[in-house]
């Protein structure tokens, strides 16, 4: 019997096994062959504080030090294109994201395709950052293993039972006994709920599409900055010598192995078109994947109000691996019955309790 059962082998269960294997005996069950197949796989990885709401912004900044001290991440700069007729959108953005307005001609000279003839606005800033979240990945499951945590890979979970001393979860052909159980289940999070017998919250999965394409016009694109389209109409950003371009689409989508739909592509790449020179060349690769939200857009980290021995690590969107180290260290704190990191106004703006 274990002290701490994770569903769900994603940045968000192995980053709270990492944080967790100090408390006691962890296992951590993933559905699928490898860990990180779903979100976790098929992020933008881009580290930015000033992305989301207020709460999520404070786990951010939270988990900025580890981040740093773990060497995962190397420094990028951030540009937003806006037509002219969106001045006033753009106006509130780029001082959201702490901005400047720069000119045309300097925007060229970071972004050599951007198109004088129809981009009306330029916003600028430093100190955003490639993640690197391979290694992010790689960190905390050798931090878990170190302590004794078990990953168990291949076991999607079929049956949960409650029972006198917590839980039995049948997974994989097994069953495996527990005091406390962990909901990192991303998209399934809701699902792992409805079968432990626990209200589900509304943690809705949303897809987002990518396409690789080769570097434009044959540019060296390393130095180039994130680019995103106001009002999130699309981003692009360099990976690996190749040039990454989103939709930014959030299309609500039943728990899966997404894919991405063409024609939301094609509609996405026609809107990054519009702002550059170079020619979109047919994509070499295309994926998507699905970013889970609570109805309020803020992680539910915590005890549930009703069952207290089944713990919520649920509904980080698309702010899982930025706000992880914050994330898993709060999980431990509340386990661990000590006083929070946190301050107590963000904690409770996580807690599942908000719900009712």
């Amino acid at each position: 019997m274990s002290d701490i059962l994770i569903i769900g082998g994603g940045v968000a269960g192995l980053s709270a096994a990492a944080s967790l294997a100090p408390l006691g005996d962890v296992v951590v069950l993933e559905a699928e062959d490898q860990l990180g197949y779903h979100a976790t796989g098929r992020s933008a990885a881009m580290f930015l504080r000033d992305y989301g709401n207020e709460v999520v912004r404070a786990l951010n900044y939270a988990s900025n030090a580890y981040l740093e001290e773990a060497g995962l991440l190397t420094p990028r700069a951030m540009m937003m294109l806006a037509r002219a007729d969106q001045r006033q959108a753009f106006m509130a953005e780029y001082r959201d994201f702490n901005m400047e307005a720069i000119s045309i001609p300097e925007a060229q000279q970071k972004f050599p395709i951007l198109n004088p003839d129809t981009v009306g606005f330029v916003g600028y800033r430093e100190g955003i950052f490639d993640l690197d979240t391979d290694l992010m990945v790689q960190g905390f499951v050798r931090r878990a293993t170190a302590q004794g945590a078990r990953i168990v890979k291949g076991a999607r979970v079929e049956q949960i039972t409650k029972t006198a001393q917590g839980w039995r979860v049948q997974a994989g052909g097994e069953s495996f006994d527990t005091s406390l159980m962990v909901n990192a289940a991303g998209a399934w999070a809701d699902e792992v709920a409805k079968l432990a017998g626990v209200t589900p919250l509304g943690i809705q999965p949303y897809r987002r599409s990518f396409a690789q394409l080769a570097a434009p016009q044959e540019h060296d694109t390393t130095d180039w900055p994130f680019v995103d389209g106001v009002q999130e109409a699309w981003y692009a950003k360099p990976s690996a010598g190749k040039w990454l371009v989103s939709p930014s689409e959030e299309h609500a989508m039943p728990p899966c192995d997404a894919f991405a739909d063409d024609m939301v592509l094609a509609e996405g790449l026609a809107r990054y078109q519009e702002l550059v020179t170079a020619p979109v060349t047919r994509p070499e690769v295309t994926w998507a994947g699905l970013r889970s939200f609570a109805p309020d857009r803020v992680l539910v980290l915590g005890r549930d109000a009703r069952e207290q021995d089944f713990i919520w690590c649920a509904g980080q969107g698309g702010y899982g691996f930025q706000t992880a180290p914050a994330a898993s260290a709060l999980l431990a704190d509340l386990i661990a019955e000590r006083p929070p990191a946190l301050d107590p106004a963000t904690v409770q703006a996580l807690s599942p309790s908000r719900f009712g």
